[in-house]
């Protein structure tokens, strides 16, 4: 069993760049639809860490490197796969805030990459908002450290305040977001994805992934009701929602390296824990191909 200290680092070194993904974009832009003239797909990738590919090597050539945007994030993938132009904003750690307000010095307001030339928009955003991710993900580990995994001391100590927050909190964060930036790209498609399915429906595998076995439907029930947020302020605001759960149910973070989609706490592979490594960014990207239907302009 690893030492507590060492899986509690590890779940900082997890969550620095949080954001709980994978997304769809609506039926493909035809020529006459969009904007009039030729070119390429005007392509914005916004959100968190997600939608960034946080940890996924390599980094973006030219990306602000406090951000961790992988050059395999599906932005990337489809501008490349498509010939889109694109311009990706996303940055792990970004809260719904952040698209209106500086996440760090140089890196400005996520809509300012917005305008009326904008075709399409894809993002992930909402996990990182009054902290629930990361709150969650500490809580329960140092719940399940007390118990040596057994019970559900999270749940016990925690009972409904995570999900209270997302329902309160975040669900009307998320529905200002969308609005924003349906406001700043009046043209756009806009897309937004929940995020992928991280532990297995009801047993976990403590301590790899530091969460008592009676917590693991706790934690999932919490995940449900930011995704369902997600999905929920998507429609509020027509924006398309693409779910994303059902497609990862199965390659979770208890998997072995090779076939998970998402790295545990402890003995992972990526450096940023709890996020989806190389595999679950290429399912994510799939995933949003598969919606997009290769879009193009004129």
């Amino acid at each position: 069993m690893a030492p507590i200290g060492l899986l509690r680092r590890g779940l900082v070194t997890v969550i620095a760049a949080v954001g709980l993904a994978a997304l769809g974009v609506p039926a493909a832009l035809g020529e006459d639809e969009g904007h009039v003239g030729t070119g390429a797909v005007e392509y914005v990738n916004m959100g968190d860490s997600y939608s960034a590919a946080s940890g996924v090597l390599p980094p973006a050539p030219g990306a602000p490197p406090q951000c961790l945007q992988s050059a395999r994030n599906w932005g990337h993938v489809l501008a490349d796969r498509w010939g889109y132009d694109l311009t990706d904003v996303s940055c792990g750690a970004a809260e719904t805030r952040h698209f209106t307000e500086a996440q760090y010095p140089g890196v400005p307001p996520q809509v300012e990459a917005l305008s009326d030339e904008t075709d399409v928009v894809t993002m992930t955003i909402g996990g990182n908002d009054s902290g629930v991710f990361i709150g969650t993900i500490q809580a329960c580990a140092t719940a399940a450290a007390a118990t040596a995994g057994t019970g559900n001391p999270c749940e016990e100590q925690n009972g409904d305040r995570f999900t209270d927050t997302i329902e309160n909190v975040t669900y009307p964060d998320l529905i200002d977001a969308l609005e924003t930036v349906k406001a700043a790209a009046p043209n756009a498609r806009v897309a937004i994805a929940g995020y992928l399915q991280i532990l297995p429906a009801e047993r976990g595998c403590y301590p790899v992934m530091p969460v008592a076995s009676g917590d693991v439907p706790y934690i999932n029930d919490i995940q449900a009701t930011l995704n369902d947020a997600v999905r929920h302020a998507a429609e509020a605001t027509d924006v398309t929602y693409v779910d994303v759960t059902e497609s990862s149910r199965g390659p979770d973070v208890c998997r072995p390296i090779g076939t998970r989609w998402v790295e545990p706490a402890v003995g992972g592979t990526n450096p940023v824990v709890v996020h989806p490594n190389a595999l679950g960014a290429q399912a994510m990207a799939e995933r949003v191909a598969a919606e997009l239907g290769g879009a193009s302009r004129g």
